[in-house]
């Protein structure tokens, strides 16, 4: 790869994130756990607004802890977006469960949320109700939370939200990771702020919370000896990573502003561009983690594979949208309801340089390589 290839979400850390690091070398608390998992945890509860939070090593780690500890198992049916990374649905096989896959509103990309009470009502009709509803913020945009709240509860389903893209982003005004029965946010290389590899598990509910902190630590007992009666996991965040995330956390607004001072950007020069718009609208509360654009072929001067493969001819990375979940062979045979939305995001959709470690003269770079790929001048 060359070294002067603009990466598309590359991690923005800097000398705060190293002395964070150097401190908890120096602490002695090198192994997993310890006093800077301890701060994180209620740093992310006071920006959140919840109860709890568990420091875990991935956001796929939340996700399966939290179906396990709402009795999600084998033979359950949980209802999730189709338009997603692996991730969300490989949780849900963890557990034995089986995902019911439902389309997204194509203008957001997110759960439909008359679609999801078409399944739902599909599923309770044919005697198979759905064991949890697990829709997905996608890319940095909350889903319509308001409606799928009513949803769930029209149904007496239980509401998982993978926040894994959207840390920062609020919905009508309220933090994202505050909704449902509980939240998984990810702190994945490229996610808006890192730990390296991490991810929290959020929720107002102390059993939960608790039940989480069992399962991810070996489902050890309270007892002098090694002593399990439950299958566990090792699952929990160290200390070194913590520590990075609490610097991350502390840069947090920064770094979704100039996320969103480069999707102002994108917008202004596709404004006069026939076909090509910015995906997911204005997005006041998104927190911009991904800027995407969605070209219709019929009108733009070229479509979305095209100006990839141009980007990259430019030693720019690109990658179309998320292939839908029930188009991926592994999910060949899960039960889906699907209108055709996502199949037309993943077509004409391209997500582009957005992370808050570009600077000016790289993004100056994108900005006149898509100039000259869509005819603007």
């Amino acid at each position: 790869m060359s070294s002067d290839r603009i990466l598309m979400s590359k991690p923005d850390v800097g000398e705060l994130e190293e002395q964070y690091v150097v401190a908890a070398l120096r602490s002695g608390w090198i192994a997993p756990l310890g006093p800077d998992v301890d701060a994180f945890e209620e740093e992310i509860k006071e920006r959140i607004g919840v109860d709890h939070a568990v420091a875990l090593a991935s956001g796929t780690a939340a996700l399966h802890l939290g179906l396990l500890a709402l009795g999600v198992g084998k033979g359950d049916i949980v209802v999730t977006s189709t338009m997603t990374f692996a991730a969300t649905a490989n949780a849900v096989v963890y557990t034995g469960a089986t995902p019911y896959f439902v389309d997204c509103d194509p203008q957001t990309g997110n759960m439909d949320p008359g679609l999801l009470r078409e399944a739902l009502d599909r599923l309770r009709r044919d005697g198979t109700p759905a064991r949890a509803v697990l829709p997905v913020d996608l890319l940095g945009k909350a889903v319509d939370y308001t409606t799928i709240t009513e949803v769930c509860e029209e149904f007496d389903t239980p509401l998982i939200c993978d926040a894994a893209e959207s840390l920062g982003a609020t919905h009508a005004g309220r933090p994202v990771g505050s909704f449902g029965r509980l939240s998984a946010v990810s702190f994945n290389g490229n996610k808006i702020m890192t730990t390296s590899g991490g991810g929290m598990l959020l929720t107002d509910e102390a059993a939960i919370a608790q039940r989480i902190r069992y399962l991810a630590t070996q489902a050890r007992q309270p007892v002098v000896h090694y002593e399990h009666t439950d299958i566990g996991y090792n699952y929990r965040l160290s200390n070194l990573l913590a520590a990075l995330g609490r610097a991350q956390l502390t840069r947090l607004d920064a770094m979704i502003e100039r996320r969103r001072q480069w999707r102002t950007a994108y917008r202004e020069l596709v404004a006069s561009v026939p076909g090509v718009e910015v995906f997911g609208g204005e997005g006041a509360e998104d927190n911009c983690w991904l800027t995407s654009l969605v070209i219709d072929p019929a009108q733009a001067p070229l479509a979305a594979d095209a100006l990839r493969t141009r980007l990259d001819e430019a030693s720019i990375e690109t990658r179309p949208l998320w292939k839908p979940m029930h188009l991926q062979p592994v999910f060949a045979h899960a039960p889906a309801l699907t209108d055709g939305s996502s199949e037309m995001l993943f077509e004409r959709g391209l997500t582009l340089p957005s992370g808050s470690a570009m600077t000016q003269e790289q993004m100056d770079r994108v900005l006149a390589a898509l100039s000259e790929a869509l005819g603007v001048w």
